[in-house]
């Protein structure tokens, strides 16, 4: 038996010894990236909601000559107003002209009046309690 175990161990050294780790490494080459360029091309669009159950009430139009954008939006506030944004963006920066329409209204502020709470009369009665009797020494 002895002989079987060192046979295993001299088997196990000589191919411990023979084992190769591989020679090669897996390369991974980072992608190369190349930024792509698009020619300016010109646009317009332009859209318009006016839905009376949700009150929204807006519209928006811009186009471009490729060297620069100009449009408008219209938005309908909740205090009554109208607001009209005129806008510019070109190569200087951006530019807009804010401006309002109609008078804002609010509704008038009163005063809630305070009313208690009508709660029944309890259903229970209250319990009695006697007055307790201390003894006299």
């Amino acid at each position: 038996m002895n002989k079987f175990i060192i046979l295993v161990a001299l088997f196990a050294v000589a191919a411990a010894d023979s084992y190769k780790a591989a020679e090669y490494a897996p390369k991974y080459e980072t992608p190369k990236y190349e930024e792509v360029t698009y020619a300016p091309q010109p646009y317009s669009f332009g859209y318009d909601v006016q839905d009376k159950e949700s009150y929204n009430d807006f519209d928006h139009a811009e186009k471009s000559d490729s060297y620069g954008v100009t449009g408008s939006y219209r938005v309908a506030l909740p205090d009554g107003r109208t607001q009209i944004v005129t806008y510019k963006a070109d190569k200087d920066g951006y530019t807009a002209d804010v401006k309002f329409e109609g008078e804002a209204k609010y509704p008038e502020y009163k005063e809630a009046e305070y009313k208690p709470a009508a709660y029944p009369a309890p259903a229970y009665k209250a319990p009695e309690y006697k007055a307790p009797a201390y003894p006299k020494y």
